[in-house]
């Protein structure tokens, strides 16, 4: 990992049945620093809707494997998923939190075209996605992982300590620059944004021949980059500055506040920031900010 900064953040992601001891030591000499591991759930049907592999036992076995090697661990959760229950999402988070993680993701299940699962709800063999049930899933996250000693820094994730938060994150929800290595891994750099190959073949293949792996590359337009850069950064608890807006956005503050969106306090300092209710209806105040 030569030219990195000595305080760079070095993440990998990692499903919890595809690490060993020997493995997780092999990350951390070459300059590793944190793995986030898909725990998804904590119930057996729940995974086995998702198509995971691991069961529920392996997650707790590569925590401590991460933790012997010298990583920071953060755990990745989805909730929504069709026939999860509110109590099968609270022992998820328990259980997550028993491990005592640095970092919790808890995300919404999104419905991909194309997959299975989205074949499985056409056919109506498993329920579609409840909005009222996602937003009651949500609450129950932000008031056991906040009782659970994590804070939220971003609408779906949560930290222990601010040193834990996740800086490529955070670096793409502020709009800065980070670079992504391996199939599938995106990058931005000055207003480029690229990906690559999702295939660890091609991938290998292209860099054993000299070749960029990526599959393709946009320059960032100023509309774009403007688009973005309100639609990340209102997600984020320090909020976006009220002043990076267009007259439009500025002007929409006001309704935001009133209809309980935005914390005023947070508004009169020159900063748009999400109350609870806010982050449960993020993508509205988006639309909201945004010139038609």
């Amino acid at each position: 990992m030569g030219g990195l900064a000595a305080d760079a953040e070095v993440t990998t992601e990692a499903n919890p049945d595809s690490v060993t001891p020997e493995s997780l030591r092999v990350l951390k000499e070459a300059g590793f620093t944190r793995v986030s591991f898909g725990m998804q759930s904590a119930v057996p049907h729940v995974l086995a809707v998702l198509d995971r592999t691991h069961s529920p036992e392996r997650v707790p076995q590569a925590v401590q494997w991460a933790r012997e090697a010298g990583l920071k661990v953060s755990l990745d959760l989805i909730y929504g998923t069709p026939g999860e229950s509110l109590e099968d999402w609270r022992t998820s988070l328990a259980t997550a939190l028993s491990y005592g993680p640095d970092h919790i993701s808890a995300y919404a299940l999104i419905i991909e075209d194309g997959t299975r699962l989205a074949s499985r709800i056409r056919r109506g063999q498993v329920p579609p996605i409840d909005d009222d049930d996602h937003a009651d899933k949500y609450a129950l996250a932000e008031e056991m992982l906040t009782a659970g000693g994590l804070h939220w820094y971003e609408v779906s994730n949560w930290a222990r300590t601010p040193a834990d938060e996740c800086r490529h994150n955070l670096a793409y929800w502020r709009g800065s620059d980070w670079w992504g290595a391996g199939p599938g891994a995106h990058s931005h750099v000055g207003g480029t944004r690229w990906w690559n190959v999702k295939h660890p073949r091609p991938y290998a293949e292209a860099l054993s021949g000299g070749r960029s792996p990526a599959a393709g590359r946009e320059i960032l337009s100023v509309e774009d980059r403007y688009v973005e850069d309100v639609m990340l950064r209102v997600r984020l608890r320090e909020g976006l500055p009220a002043g990076s807006l267009t007259v439009t956005g500025r002007r929409a503050i006001a309704g935001l506040i009133a209809d309980g969106l935005v914390e005023p306090a947070a508004a009169f300092a020159g900063r748009v920031v999400l109350t609870f209710r806010g982050r449960l209806l993020a993508d509205a105040v988006v639309r909201r900010l945004l010139p038609d």
